[in-house]
């Protein structure tokens, strides 16, 4: 039996494994309710995986001290490891240090020697040194306190000329830079992200949705008259869903309209993302076709430009590395430990993954497996420089998980990097790498030349002297058969 024709049996096999998810193929390997750790092969099909986090501890109100949460919608992990719950539906927000232990509740603040309060919040921000930005959503503002829980700034009514004279602001998350500018999603824009100046002035737009039409809706606009154009849908682009920023000041974006659902916005609002994967980054696409399109909700962007997503639709949580491969899913729907009703927010403690179900008011830790620490810490090591270190990690990954496709493709480009080029050749074709085999490939074919260059060298000689010199032996010899010819006549 030829290696392809086994491959694509096992292929076959490990699918059905997948459907019927018992006996001797084990655990279901795709998106079914029995909750089976899965990931994708490079052909596109589920398969079998160990699982990268597994659910530890359930939080709630009641067990932390605080009381009930009613309907939060957010959730933020600073530096320092501090843990902010926006409990939306009580207008306050919860503060606890990494060991979940209440540290402060804010639910009113002075201003101008009143109390304010908020009014159900959906966005929360802190950053770094301490300053907490909320979207309060139901008095269409953000509110800006300092470390101290004091009034530093409201920002709200924003006037431009590039508004419209009736906008009303309703903010629903923020994400605030090292320069405190803030980026802003608010209801009903379509633009994309509202950015402010560090003093709450509103300057721009940034990274709005580009308009996608189907292909018979341009053939038709084609045909159509004025009269019947004007009579069309207005198409309006989609609005994003959430956002996050990392270190570099960078923005990750999520939206609802099936086309580039996660971006990386630089500073001018270019998407950046790399999308080298199997599949471009977004939910939990295989089973789309089965029970509709993915819904994004959230995106947490971590260390290493590793960043995850949550897909409200199955619940489930996504993590994928800077060049958009697929590292590892958990998560799902139901009542058991580990499960969701309704997933509102995500964020990371370190390594573990905190996720807030605002129909239950719970918060969820997930913590990491020997196999996921494993596979984080080989994407961390490629990302710095450490070749070595990488290469030996999705080793270790790869004996974990023989179906990590894309973990072949790491260590290709482990030895990539070191110089090993036919061995890279064999871990991208293993992966199905396809561009960077034909970038091993050829800095194998240069490598060779180079080092056998004077072995080539020698032997191009020997053949060049040689057809010289039978060229002199046949144009000799051709001259004394003239002469003889000649001679005869």
């Amino acid at each position: 039996m030829s290696k392809s024709m086994l491959k694509v049996k096992t292929c076959i096999l490990v699918a059905l494994c997948g459907m019927i998810g018992v006996g001797a193929c084990g655990s279901a390997v795709y998106a079914d309710e029995s909750g089976g750790s899965y990931n994708y092969s490079a052909r596109g099909n589920p398969v079998a995986s160990p699982s990268a986090y597994q659910a530890t501890t359930l939080w709630t109100g009641e067990k932390l001290g605080v009381g009930a949460f009613k309907e939060p919608s957010d959730l933020h992990v600073t530096s320092d490891r501090r843990i902010y719950v926006l409990d939306s539906g009580n207008n306050r927000i919860v503060a606890m240090d990494d060991r979940f232990k209440p540290i402060g509740t804010i639910d009113s603040f002075d201003r101008d020697g009143q109390a304010d309060r908020f009014n159900n919040p959906q966005g929360l921000f802190v950053t770094d040194n301490g300053h907490v930005y909320v979207a309060d959503t139901g008095n269409k503002r953000i509110v800006h306190l300092d470390p101290d829980g004091k009034l530093a700034q409201i920002v709200d009514s924003p006037k431009s000329e590039s508004l419209p004279a009736d906008f009303q602001f309703k903010p629903v998350r923020i994400v605030v830079d090292k320069a405190q500018r803030m980026y802003v999603m608010a209801t009903g824009v379509y633009d994309g992200f509202m950015e402010f100046s560090a003093d709450g002035a509103f300057t721009s737009f940034i990274g709005a949705n580009k308009v996608q039409f189907s292909p018979a809706e341009r053939f038709w606009k084609m045909l159509s008259t004025k009269a019947q154009k004007s009579q069309m849908v207005m198409f309006i682009p989609t609005e994003f869903t959430n956002l996050d920023i990392d270190d570099q000041g960078f923005i990750y974006a999520t939206n609802g309209q099936g086309y580039e659902d996660v971006k990386k916005l630089n500073a001018r609002g270019n998407d950046i993302l790399r999308r080298e994967g199997y599949f471009p980054p977004g939910g939990d696409w295989w089973t789309s076709s089965y029970d509709g399109y993915p819904r994004l909700t959230d995106i947490d962007v971590t260390d290493s430009d590793i960043y995850s997503l949550l897909d409200v639709k199955r619940g489930r949580i996504l993590t994928y590395n800077g060049d958009g491969y697929l590292m590892y899913v958990f998560g799902e729907l139901g009542n058991q430990l580990g499960e969701f009703d309704t997933p509102s927010a995500f964020d990371r403690v370190g390594d573990d993954f905190l996720v807030l179900d605002k129909a239950l008011g719970e918060l969820t830790v997930f913590e990491t497996t020997e196999y996921g620490r494993t596979l984080n810490e080989a994407v961390r090591s490629y990302y710095r420089g450490d070749e070595e270190q990488a290469d030996r990690l999705y080793e270790k990954a790869t004996r974990m998980n023989a179906n990590l496709d894309f973990a072949y493709s790491g260590i290709g480009k482990a030895k990539l990097r070191q110089g090993e080029y036919a061995e890279a050749m064999d871990y991208f074709e293993r992966s199905l790498d396809q561009k960077n085999y034909s970038k091993a490939f050829v800095l194998y074919r240069k490598q060779v030349l180079r080092d056998h260059f004077t072995e080539i060298a020698g032997v191009l000689f020997a053949l060049a002297l040689s057809l010289y010199l039978w060229r002199r032996y046949r144009k000799a010899k051709g001259g004394k058969n003239i002469v003889a010819a000649q001679q005869r006549v």
